[in-house]
This record gives C-alpha cells, sequence and structure tokens, in this order.
C-alpha cells in the first residue's frame, strides 16, 4: 500500500498508482504519453501528483494502459 501524508494526497496517491501500473507494463512516461496522444510533461506531473487530472484523460491513460479506469483508483 502506497502511504502519502499532505493535503494532496488523493493527487499523489493517484499518481503512485498510476506510476505503478506504467511500470508494470513496461512502458516510459515517453511512451505512455504517446499512446495516449498527451505530453510527456503532462504524465510526469500527473504521476507527481502535480496535477489534477480530468475525467477525459483519465479514459486515455487507462485505455493506453489496456485497465479498467477503476483500477487507476484502486487502493
Amino acid at each position: 500500500m502506497i502511504e502519502i501524508d499532505d493535503r494532496d494526497a488523493p493527487l499523489q496517491l493517484f499518481g503512485a498508482k498510476l506510476r505503478l501500473l506504467r511500470k508494470e507494463k513496461g512502458l516510459s512516461q515517453e511512451k505512455l504519453a504517446e499512446l495516449c496522444s498527451l505530453d510527456r510533461t503532462y504524465i510526469g506531473g500527473v504521476e507527481r501528483g502535480e496535477r489534477n487530472i480530468g475525467l477525459i484523460n483519465i479514459l486515455r491513460i487507462s485505455t493506453a494502459l489496456g485497465i479498467s479506469p477503476k483500477e487507476l483508483f484502486d487502493e
């Protein structure tokens, strides 16, 4: 389980989960960004919990990872 103690914890937890799933799939941030039609710096910002990601981008990322959007929120 990933533990974060911060007021931005939901963003950081989501980002940590995204990083974990991306690495499990053997993808770099650059490759995932390419598959999602997003910028690599955007993916990095999401993974660091710096961005409040929107629904459309959650769907793009889950599709690129070959998972359901729900899996990005599972602990």
